[in-house]
C-alpha cells in the first residue's frame, strides 16, 4: 500500500511542478509586454521555457504510460497535462507573434490581459497545490470558480478591446495585427479555464 500511495503522489508532484513552472512563464510574458524592450531576447527566453515545459509534459506522460496506479483516471491526467502544455505553447506563441509582426510599440490592453493571465495561472497553481486534497475540502472547487471568474473578466475586456480596435484603428495592417495578438492573449485565458474545467470534472468524480 505504501508503494501504491507513492505512485499516486508522484503524479501530484509532477503536475504541481509543472503548474509552478507555468507561473514563471506567465511572469516572463508579463515582463515582455510591460517592458517592451530587448524583445528578441525575451521571446527567446519564452521559447526556452516552452521547451523546458515540453520536457515536463513528456515526463508526466512517460510516467503515466509506465504506471498501473494513478490517483485518478488516466484519461483525465492526460487531458490535464496536455492542457497545461497548451497554456505554455500559447504564451510562447504570443511572444513570437510580436516579433513576426514587427510590433514597435505595446498597447495598454495587451498589458491588462497579460496581467489577467498571470492571475489565472497563479490561481491554477494554487489549485494544483491542493489537488491531492479534493476529498478533504473544497479548495480545488473554489479555485475553479475563481479561474472562471478571471476568464470571464478577460472576455469582457477582450470584447471591449476588439470593439475599440475596429472603431478607431485606421491602418488596416495594424488592425489585423492587433486583432490577432489580442485573440492570442485571450486564448491563454481560455486555455487556463479549460484546464480548470477538466479538474472540476475530476473533483465531481472523486470528491
Amino acid at each position: 500500500m505504501i508503494g501504491v500511495k507513492k505512485k499516486e503522489d508522484e503524479f501530484y508532484v509532477l503536475l504541481r511542478e509543472f503548474s509552478s513552472k507555468i507561473v514563471v512563464v506567465s511572469e516572463t510574458l508579463q515582463d515582455f509586454v510591460n517592458d517592451y524592450t530587448d524583445v528578441e531576447n525575451k521571446a527567446a527566453s519564452l521559447k526556452l521555457q516552452e521547451t523546458e515545459c515540453d520536457v515536463m509534459t513528456h515526463n508526466i506522460l512517460t510516467a503515466l504510460n509506465g504506471s498501473f496506479v494513478t490517483p485518478f483516471d488516466r484519461e483525465d491526467i492526460f487531458e490535464i497535462t496536455k492542457g497545461l502544455d497548451e497554456i505554455v505553447d500559447l504564451m510562447e506563441e504570443v511572444g513570437s507573434r510580436f516579433i513576426i509582426f514587427d510590433v514597435r510599440e505595446m498597447r495598454p490592453p495587451a498589458r491588462v490581459i497579460a496581467s489577467l493571465i498571470v492571475q489565472c495561472v497563479k490561481e491554477l497553481d494554487i489549485l494544483f497545490r491542493h489537488l491531492h486534497e479534493i476529498k478533504k475540502n473544497n479548495i480545488a472547487r473554489e479555485q475553479v470558480i475563481e479561474i472562471n471568474r478571471i476568464e470571464n473578466e478577460g472576455d469582457v475586456i477582450f470584447r471591449s478591446t476588439i470593439h475599440d480596435l475596429f472603431s478607431h484603428e485606421k491602418n488596416p495592417i495594424e488592425l489585423v495585427k492587433w486583432k490577432h495578438l489580442y485573440e492570442q492573449l485571450e486564448g491563454c485565458l481560455d486555455a487556463c479555464e479549460n484546464v480548470a474545467n477538466n479538474i472540476e470534472g475530476v473533483v465531481v468524480k472523486y470528491a
